[in-house]
């Protein structure tokens, strides 16, 4: 579910820039009748000049919701390598475990059953490429 979010994001992203794109070259005088002169179209109303600000602002909105799912992206990737790890040790019960990733800062939370699973949990993420700083939040039972 998350990447058919993260590939719908995407996909309406791409879509808008190019209908920004194309906003502005069609109000640039780049279209042309025959021969290359530019065409004359007939008046529409439409400011040239406000289409192209326009474009500008969907361009930069653009740019800031790619850069938003890239960051999504990555953090979602780094959780998953860390979830995948916990479920591959025995002496961890990933289940019991909730990691929440905010760019290299990864935070631990949630019950594990003594002292030695979690400081394993904690090993298996500080491990982790693109992890710079683990936060415990890890409650030992009893």
């Amino acid at each position: 579910m998350f990447r058919a979010l993260i590939k719908l994001v995407l996909i309406l992203i791409v879509l808008v820039g190019i209908g920004a794109f194309l906003l502005g070259w069609w109000g640039s005088g780049r279209l042309t009748s025959d021969g290359g002169a530019p065409a004359t179209a007939p008046s529409t109303g439409i400011d040239s000049g406000r289409a192209r600000e326009v474009g500008a602002d969907v361009g930069e909105r653009t740019a800031a919701a790619a850069e938003s799912a890239k960051r999504a992206m990555r953090d979602g990737s780094i959780t998953a390598r860390i979830k995948a790890k916990m479920a591959l040790d025995d002496s961890v019960k990933a289940l019991d475990i909730s990691v929440d990733t905010d760019g290299s800062t990864v935070t631990l939370s949630g019950v594990v059953g003594n002292a030695a699973q979690r400081e394993r949990a904690l090993s298996l993420a500080r491990e982790t490429e693109g992890v710079t700083q683990v936060v415990d939040r890890l409650r030992v039972k009893g």
